[in-house]
């Protein structure tokens, strides 16, 4: 083969996020000289000299794997043209990637990669951050935030040439187009980093979730306007437009641009509400966005403008009954919805006594989110699962997963202790000695004060007993980011990294720094137990447990989000939750009953170990169909998306 052939090829499957979760592609992009986990794919591929190149072109074996990935992705093909555009201020699709900061981002881009799985006609359109999301440091017990500028070709973001322009007070600013590939689905992504835009313009674009007020709002009417705008752009007009929370909420201002006449607005929300759905991440009024009256007027008046209507009749789009001096974003996508859900059974229920004001707020439904099995599963256990369930158990069939059951203890012993050896070396590089026979409690979530990650901390004496004992040895790792306007997460966190740097934690209570999803997929897939106890019906889904109980993990966990719906009793651990009212009574109950139920867990690890083995089966039967995103994306389909 000729070494510019096989360059081309090899840029190809590494610009293509299918690597992600296919094994074979990845070792192959993995096996070439320079290779690191440090480093993208294409980086690897744009390094190699022509002397690597022409070496490479002569290995038979090493291209006839080129050639089968090569056609893997030619057989299966682009979808469509897409049906539903699916919205998002972030995608986590790879660590290499950080263009998300959290379980937003990841769940997007697991929904982009189960529809490539499921033949799905779906696109992604989100943002560009040049500084992506920061990464983590610790620095005398306290989180730092660094940040790194990205370029777009560096994560296989390809320009379409496509710009477009989206009205702004007093001008217009312009968003190119970049195109990346995951799998058979294609993710837009606008950036404001245009020569043309002045720049403060350009900046709009920078950073994610770190901007005032003005520039939040400003991305997400480059994200929405422009996202809609992009979209016809490239030719495209989809039957369905999914708002993945609200900062997305402006698409359907362009929505109404192209069907409003003689400033007829409320026929026109009529017809646009026929092609938007809308899912909600909010269980607790905190989390909703509220636009001041002075930062978004001066938008809605273009429009206002442009089609004839009083600003007010927009602003009332968006307006609280409980608070008309605020543009309450959910409320605005739930008025433009034909439908809206939750994103698990007591998320749906809490989200509609949240918005029960509206009357689409009453109608709020649910589909509890599910996980890319392919892309979170240890390869041990997915050829595990591949041998003993069929090709088929990452589809969310309930059949599938019934021979589970008959994995006898050893395998699982073998399967689970490879995902420990491989936690244990990776997390030997923060200075972490991590024994990988002991029993490995996970905690690892965004450091929000309502995830409570000290409340273990609250019974320090029986902690110390659990953590002091050397013949049943325990250790904590835990890990996550704290926003950095969030002083109350970054006081927990600094709790949290306070404690296991203390002689009190006796080397095994650990926090684990700049947490991203490589460091969350080794986590899900070493740990023994997966610790969760956020204040109850807080929680909106927590999908992290989910992929912990693919990999073999058992959740011991609050009833809330979608465990609350999934445990049966016997596939993990509840830890009760108090009804005291007051909040510290609330957490001083609730930390001893979980104190209680971890001192259960470790005892049955240990000394009823086939009890335990027992557990890990009958969670792979009961849970493994329902936490896929297959699953998940099966429901929209029918539930929501109805196409």
């Amino acid at each position: 083969m000729q070494p510019q052939t096989l360059y081309e090829m090899l840029l190809r499957l590494a610009g293509n996020y299918r690597w992600t979760w296919a094994p074979a592609c990845e070792d192959l992009l993995r096996s070439l000289p320079g290779a690191r986990i440090s480093i993208h794919p294409v980086e690897t591929v744009r390094s190699l000299s022509d002397g690597q190149l022409a070496t490479l072109a002569t290995d038979d074996d090493l291209v006839a794997r080129a050639r089968r990935e090569i056609e893997a992705l030619e057989t299966q093909g682009r979808l469509d043209v897409p049906a539903i555009a699916y919205f998002s201020a972030e995608f986590g699709i790879s660590h290499h990637a950080l263009q998300y900061a959290g379980g937003l981002g990841v769940l997007a881009g697991d929904h982009l990669k189960a529809s490539s799985d499921t033949g799905l006609p779906l696109v992604g359109v989100g943002l560009f951050y040049h500084l992506g999301a920061f990464h983590q440091e610790i620095r005398d017990g306290v989180q730092v935030e660094r940040l790194a500028r990205v370029e777009p070709e560096k994560i296989a973001a390809v320009d379409t040439g496509v710009v477009v322009e989206v009205p702004f007070p007093g001008r217009e600013v312009k968003a190119k187009v970049h195109r990346v590939e995951v799998g058979r689905v294609e993710l837009l992504l606008l950036d404001t980093h245009d020569e043309s835009n002045p720049t403060e313009d350009r900046a709009i674009t920078d950073s994610l979730y770190l901007g005032s007020a003005q520039q939040r709002t400003a991305q997400e009417m480059i994200l929405g306007v422009g996202g809609v705008r992009a979209l016809r752009a490239m030719g495209w007009d989809p039957a369905v437009h999914h708002l993945n929370e609200g900062h997305a909420g402006f698409a359907t201002l362009e929505l109404l641009d192209r069907v409003i006449t003689n400033g007829d607005i409320d026929a026109a929300v009529q017809v646009v509400r026929q092609h938007v759905v809308f899912t909600t991440h909010t269980p607790v009024p905190a989390g909703i966005t509220r636009l001041r009256r002075d930062i978004l007027m001066p938008y809605l008046e273009i429009w206002s403008t442009r089609w004839g209507v009083d600003p007010e009749r927009l602003w009332a789009l968006g307006s609280d009954p409980d608070n008309g001096d605020e543009f309450n974003m959910p409320m605005f996508c739930l008025r433009l919805s034909r439908t809206a859900n939750g994103v698990s059974r007591l998320h749906g229920e809490v989200s509609r006594g949240l918005f029960a004001s509206l009357p689409e707020g009453k109608a709020i439904t649910h589909v509890t989110n599910g996980v890319h099995a392919r892309s979170w599963t240890a390869r041990s256990i997915q050829d595990l699962f591949d041998d003993a369930l069929g090709a088929g158990w990452d589809a969310g069939e309930v059949e599938a997963w019934e021979p589970a059951t008959a994995i006898d203890d050893e395998t699982i012993g073998s399967v689970r202790r490879e995902g420990s050896d491989r936690l244990s070396r990776r997390v030997k590089d923060f200075g972490i000695s991590l024994d990988p026979d002991a029993l490995i409690i996970g905690f690892a979530r965004r450091f929000a004060p309502y995830k409570r990650a000290t409340l273990v901390l609250a019974e320090r004496a029986r902690l110390a007993e659990l953590l002091g004992d050397d013949d049943r040895p325990i250790h904590f790792l835990f890990a996550g980011k704290a926003h950095p306007a969030n002083e109350a997460g970054r006081s927990i966190l600094g709790d949290v990294v306070g404690f296991s740097n203390s002689a009190e934690s006796m080397g095994r209570f650990s926090f684990v720094p700049d947490y991203d999803m490589e460091i969350g997929g080794l986590l899900v897939q070493g740990v023994d137990i997966w610790l969760n106890n956020p204040v109850r019906l807080e929680e909106a889904s927590g999908t992290s447990g989910e992929k912990a109980a693919l990999n073999g993990a058992l959740n011991l966990s609050a009833l809330d989000g979608w465990w609350a719906e999934m445990y049966d009793g016997e596939n993990g651990w509840a830890i009760p939750s108090s009804h005291a009212e007051e909040p510290g009574q609330r957490d001083a109950e609730d930390a001893a009953g979980l104190m209680d139920v971890l001192i259960s867990a470790r005892n049955e690890h240990f000394d009823a170990r086939g009890r335990f083995n027992n557990r890990i089966r009958h969670a792979w039967r009961t849970l493994g169909p329902r936490v896929t995103a297959a699953r998940m994306l099966d429901d929209y389909r029918r539930q929501i998306y109805r196409i």
